[in-house]
């Protein structure tokens, strides 16, 4: 079985601020998955990616993940954060590095992928 798995913007902006090889990780985790990313997600990587900062970079290089590796969902709400909550009954697991979205995940019955230690990651389940 495929797992299907959420992608977050921290966790498309990981490889860069983390230092963590997020595909490699999942693939380590899951074995064979394929990975979804909402709309609101890629439009808050795009906002994200302007200027020259280390986010920015970040943000600009999870973009280029979230066309290239995974497929767009297309969908009503605008705050990411929502979207993934809401959408979480559709899909396997979601990965994030936000405390507060992972949180808010589990208790609506999502297991979560996060960063375990320095750059691993791991699951979580409600």
């Amino acid at each position: 079985m495929v797992a299907t798995v959420a992608m977050d913007t921290s966790a498309l902006m990981m490889p860069v601020e983390r230092d963590v090889r997020v595909f490699e990780e999942l693939e380590r985790l899951l074995g064979e998955f394929e990975c979804a990313v909402p709309r609101a997600v890629c439009d808050e990587l795009s906002k994200l990616s302007d200027g020259a900062s280390e986010e920015a970079v970040a943000a600009s290089v999870g973009a280029d993940l979230a066309t290239e590796r995974c497929r767009v969902v297309e969908h009503e709400a605008s705050y990411a954060d929502d979207v993934l909550v809401e959408l979480a009954p559709e899909f396997d697991y979601v990965v994030t590095n936000d405390g507060p979205l992972k949180e808010r995940l589990l208790d609506a019955g999502a297991p979560v992928i996060h960063i375990r230690g320095r750059n691993k990651l791991a699951i979580s389940k409600p």
